[in-house]
């Protein structure tokens, strides 16, 4: 009897837990995009151009490394990018979730760690929609096999594990100092230069290759690339590498996130 009341209570909070999430993804969409032309599909905009300066600057210089193929460079840079733009954007806006929703959180009591996962959440839903289904038709023409589209998955999964993670981490530490936003675009502009986005990981010296393994972005992209632009079947080395970076990722913020949730209401 008591198993099977404890059993009703977990998938209660799992629901209620759901339904809230539900809500704060649609608020956040809503507000996001109200009044927007493209709506969700502006998530391509800054991939694309960047993409193309890029491409223009550097793509004769490494094509080279992508079978002397500038086609295969602009592939290889906008995977990237949109791996590097989903971070940025989820982390940045979980940041300051918990603070933003401070005076909701005195009213009713709810499940903090909903407001930085419903960040990510959210731009989850606008990858899906706008930027995944042109990586899987990418994939599919290079590959020519449903295996690698559906391979696409583990390292968009390793991505999404990282962000939360990453929200966890710094929405708390905005709790307790609220300076964090200046900090934190120096750490995302160090991810972004030490991830092979715009340079082949190739030419990346030896001596310097252990201190970049240590960003949990580069693992995602070197998979997503090889799944999507191969040709070859997935390597599962690099995908459990993608998976291995966004469990660690996730399970130590997940933990800080725990250890300093009780602080939170007295500096709410």
């Amino acid at each position: 009897m008591m198993l099977w009341f404890k059993d009703n209570l977990t998938s209660l909070q799992a629901r209620r837990y759901s339904e809230l999430l539900h809500v704060l993804v649609s608020r956040n969409l809503k507000v996001r995009y109200r009044g927007s032309f493209l709506g969700v599909y502006w998530s391509l905009l800054n991939p694309m151009i960047m993409t193309g300066l890029y491409s223009a600057i550097f793509g004769t210089t490494f094509a080279s490394y992508y079978g002397n193929s500038i086609l295969n460079y602009v592939l290889a840079s906008f995977t990237a990018l949109v791996v590097i733009n989903f971070f940025s954007a989820s982390t940045s806006q979980a940041l300051s979730s918990v603070v933003s929703n401070g005076p909701l959180l005195n009213k009713i009591q709810l499940p903090v760690s909903i407001f930085p996962v419903s960040m990510v959440a959210a731009n989850v839903f606008q990858f899906a929609v706008g930027v995944f289904p042109l990586i899987a038709i990418m994939t599919l023409v290079n590959s020519r096999s449903l295996v690698n589209v559906l391979a696409l998955f583990f390292p968009t999964l390793a991505l999404v594990l990282v962000s939360i993670g990453v929200g966890f981490l710094v929405s708390t530490l905005y709790v307790f100092f609220r300076d964090l936003p200046y900090f934190y675009e120096l750490v995302v502009f160090v991810l972004w230069i030490t991830s092979p986005v715009f340079y082949p990981a190739a030419i990346v010296p030896t001596q310097v290759k252990p201190i970049l393994r240590l960003n949990p972005l580069s693992p995602i992209i070197e998979s997503l690339r090889q799944i999507s632009l191969s040709g070859a079947l997935p390597d599962l080395s690099l995908i459990l590498g993608a998976l291995l970076s966004g469990i660690i990722i996730f399970s130590l913020g997940w933990v800080f996130f725990q250890l300093w949730r009780h602080q939170f209401m007295d500096l709410l």
